[in-house]
């Protein structure tokens, strides 16, 4: 099954998206912020990256640049989530080059429809 990296510093919200992630059969690693996102992505680049835009020091979107930045950047599906769903974030988030974006609260059966689509259309 494909990894995918959560990234989220309210603990519940982390521990949530793991456990419906797990649930369906994903490989979940949960890092609390930006620093420890890249870190794991350098380490073991996941399959794709669940993503908060609002955390402390290094926010979603410094991490979604550096992604797009490194080698293969581009090719890393990242699905935004946010409680500042606001036309502006969004805005922001789909010219930073995010794949899908979900608002808080979020319905998990919505983010499984993006990421079974996506892993479905992926190459073989």
């Amino acid at each position: 099954m494909p990894k995918i990296l959560v990234v989220d510093d309210e603990p519940n919200i982390r521990q949530l998206v793991t456990d419906v992630l797990t649930i369906e059969g994903y490989e979940v690693e949960a890092v609390g912020d930006g620093n420890a996102a890249l870190a794991s992505i350098d380490a073991r680049r996941p399959d794709c990256v669940v993503l908060d835009v609002m955390m402390p020091g290094m926010d979603g979107h410094e991490v979604l640049q550096y992604i797009r930045m490194v080698e293969g950047g581009h090719d890393l599906p990242v699905v935004m989530l946010t409680a500042a769903a606001d036309d502006a974030q969004q805005w922001q988030a789909w010219t930073e080059g995010v794949d899908y974006f979900l608002a808080k609260p979020f319905e998990a059966d919505e983010l499984l429809r993006y990421l079974s689509y996506l892993f479905a259309s992926a190459p073989v």
